[in-house]
């Protein structure tokens, strides 16, 4: 991968994120497809590191990603996939026909499931509401059906640009949707019912920015 270009002196853009985290997922995609290198800090959710007072002192918010840049610090990652499109343009995340359904299944995906599965909304179920396993896989699912049902609806009805991906390159759409996919599984969601999302899953398992960017594949995994 080629290094992001740099004055002497600078740092390197640092990736703060957790390995499991579908949105630290998303930016490792990003900055790879980009072809940036970059400083990879993991920040322990399980633990509670995105609580302390080292990591607030940085990020406010107590949340991954971070992307910490010469211009800035970066807390959302939709606002981290925009600053990367503008300022590594090639290659774009944006099809060149299709742009405007491809943003708006980026969005869906991007915006309906994080907000009610991530990992502070199911520690509230799980304390406040006694909600067991069983009752968390079900929340979870039902949040990716609500969303995979429509995106899988309107990929059926798309005129597909490639053989595996529907806009014939990785685009903002395959940088959202692989982490949810992973997250889907891990809650043991049944996906035989969206062929044309494990489709776009299956081709990029082969690609290499995807490859590197799996949690598996991480210094943090555990």
């Amino acid at each position: 991968m080629r290094a992001i270009e740099v004055e002497d002196g600078e740092s390197r853009p640092k990736l703060y994120g957790y390995w499991r985290s579908s949105t630290s997922y998303r930016i490792r995609i990003a900055l790879n497809l980009k072809g940036l290198t970059y400083d990879y800090v993991p920040v322990n959710l399980k633990e509670g590191e995105q609580m302390g007072e080292a990591y607030r002192a940085i990020n406010p918010h107590g949340t991954v990603p971070l992307l910490d840049t010469e211009e800035g610090q970066f807390t959302q990652s939709l606002a981290i996939l925009d600053w990367l499109e503008v300022h590594y343009p090639t290659p774009s995340f944006l099809p060149k026909t299709n742009a405007a359904l491809c943003r708006d299944l980026y969005y869906a995906v991007a915006t309906e499931i994080h907000a009610p599965n991530n990992l502070p909304i199911l520690k509230y179920l799980k304390s406040e509401f006694g909600a067991d396993q069983a009752a968390l896989e079900a929340w979870y699912q039902t949040w990716i059906h609500k969303t995979f049902a429509p995106v899988e609806a309107r990929l059926a009805a798309h005129n597909w640009s490639g053989e595996d991906l529907p806009f014939g390159q990785p685009t903002l759409l395959e940088i959202v949707l692989i982490p949810q996919v992973y997250n889907a599984r891990r809650w043991n969601t049944d996906l035989s019912m969206f062929p044309y999302i494990e489709k776009i899953d299956a081709a990029c398992i082969d690609l290499d920015a995807f490859d590197k960017a799996r949690p598996e594949n991480q210094i943090d995994a555990s």
